[in-house]
């Protein structure tokens, strides 16, 4: 029992609810009008702070005037860490302004940027290289507009260069993108995979006997039956957010995918659904479906390929979400019947999972200060 509270406290320790869905990202929004490029670069404090000394006194709080300081050097590591290119040429992009935007997942330095190519680009290059040395976690979001048409693209460490043609746009790309970010998303969704994998926890309890006697329909039948509508839930909703039909509070919806990893934790501890376990896939999987389109959000949906983006995003998350099921069903089928999957998998798993979800829920719902 002490191992396990010891396994529970330390992934509370590393589970901040940033880290269930967006470790680090930033987002960059870029214009271009003839050979004048504008916009800006949105980089959270904390990641900032990684490549610039914010903190000149070292008291662990940023204040304005060491943020305006920093203004220099911050304008330094922007030029290190974007370059753009007009067919070819290096375009002349500098920071010049910086302001202070919060946002859910904190405080956020608002860089502006602005500068000239030497000719008005038919293609345009980006090479974008903030923190992929340190965290191969982080995303770049880019939202490019140019003569009317939306481009958008994520860097990545195996994706940090783009050539895009500003006179088209490849739908193939954005698919790829999106497909590639779904994927991502869920395999670093704490949450939707504790929760996921707490439901099929009990899925394969069936006796030696059952299995010499060929029945294992009713097992397959509750795996599939949950992991269908877990999809079906949540791609319902993703929908609906994608498209603004209906959208819930960030905090909010965090907050209540928290309770759902509690729920179905405690659930096996103290069974209180014991059939139709599909049914609680469904209900919760509509609420971890605006989860999905938070993020999706922040990717920024390309006007002209709307559709396209939202239906490679969820198939990544699709593939993601069978890639772990088809890691973990095979392993908890073959030690279903041991008391190793009994008390520590399923009984010591589960209270682990139970006690990481309610500091998510302390964290999310603002009971407890994430710092």
């Amino acid at each position: 029992m002490r191992a396990v509270l010891a396994l529970a406290i330390a992934l509370a320790c590393v589970a901040s609810p940033a880290q269930a869905h967006r470790p680090s990202d930033a987002f960059l929004t870029l214009e271009v009008d003839g050979a004048r490029v504008r916009g800006n670069w949105e980089i959270a404090l904390r990641d900032l702070a990684v490549v610039v000394a914010l903190d000149a006194d070292r008291d662990r709080a940023i204040t304005w005037g060491e943020l305006r300081a920093a203004l220099p050097a911050i304008a330094d590591a922007v030029g290190h860490s974007l370059r753009v290119s007009a067919d070819g040429r290096s375009c002349a992009l500098r920071a010049r302004d910086l302001q202070v935007d919060d946002r859910v997942e904190g405080r956020f330095a608002w860089i502006e940027l602005a500068g000239e190519c030497p000719v008005a680009p038919e293609q345009l290059g980006l090479d974008y290289h903030l923190l992929f040395d340190v965290d191969p976690t982080h995303r770049g979001i880019l939202v490019l507009s140019s003569g009317g048409t939306t481009h958008s693209a994520v860097f990545a460490p195996d994706h940090a260069s783009v050539s895009i043609a500003l006179d088209e746009s490849s739908a193939w790309q954005q698919f790829a993108d999106y497909l590639r970010e779904g994927i991502h998303h869920i395999w670093i969704g704490a949450d939707h995979i504790l929760f996921l994998i707490s439901l099929l926890l009990p899925c394969v309890l069936v006796p030696d006997e059952a299995v010499r006697r060929g029945r294992l329909r009713p097992v397959m039948a509750g795996v599939l039956g949950v992991v269908t509508a877990f999809t079906l839930a949540h791609s319902l909703t993703l929908g609906l957010a994608a498209f603004s039909v209906l959208r819930l509070p960030t905090s909010l919806t965090e907050s209540a995918i928290a309770l759902s990893v509690l729920f179905a934790a405690t659930n096996n501890l103290v069974p209180m659904v014991t059939r139709g376990r599909w049914r609680m896939a469904f209900g919760f999987g509509l609420v971890h479906g605006f989860g999905f389109a938070s993020v999706l959000g922040e990717l920024g949906l390309p006007a002209s390929a709307r559709l396209l983006a939202l239906v490679a995003f969820n198939l990544g998350v699709e593939v993601g979400q069978l890639s772990i099921v088809v890691v973990a069903l095979p392993l908890a089928y073959a030690l279903r019947n041991t008391a190793f999957y009994r008390r520590a998998v399923l009984g010591g798993g589960s209270l682990a999972v139970g006690f990481v979800a309610v500091c998510w829920f302390a964290q999310r719902s603002g009971l407890l200060s994430p710092g």
